[in-house]
């Protein structure tokens, strides 16, 4: 198969509200009224845990069903800390992003713990965003 490629059209509505197309698809980026927003929308750190949750559901399906794993009421919770100090330029000895990220599947199924063992590892290993989150991705910036 040959490689996939993804983009989005951005543009910035008021310093802290960001409309995005993509597909078709218009999203709304916003943050909460503490930072500035509006609190209309997700922000963008929580679109990550968003985008994660949708990939871990799309990825656990089909890893699933490849183990016989009959999965009908998977719920995902993902939580992540962040310290916004480098954000907002009043310290830079933490990384702006996510310092870890807490994901919990949770199913009713009873699936004995080897077979858990490798389902988890097959989501974590074939979700893409969970490839994204935990290595580094060459980005160039330019301006024109």
């Amino acid at each position: 198969m040959s490689n996939l490629k993804f983009y989005i059209n951005s543009k910035s509505e008021t310093a802290a509200r960001t409309e995005i197309e993509t597909r078709g698809f218009k999203l709304i980026v916003d943050e909460p009224a503490e930072l500035g927003g509006t609190n209309k929308a997700p922000n963008p750190v929580e679109y990550i845990l968003a985008g994660y949750a949708g990939c871990i559901n799309v990825v656990a399906h089909l890893t699933a069903k490849e183990l016989n794993i009959d999965v009908k009421d998977l719920q995902i919770d993902i939580e992540g800390d962040l310290n916004p100090a480098r954000l907002f330029g009043t310290s830079y000895t933490e990384r702006a992003g996510y310092k870890n990220i807490n994901v919990i599947l949770k199913t009713k199924n009873k699936i004995d713990e080897v077979l858990k063992t490798k389902w988890l590892q097959e989501i974590e290993n074939r979700c893409p965003v969970n490839d994204n989150l935990r290595n580094p991705t060459p980005i160039q910036f330019s301006l024109n």
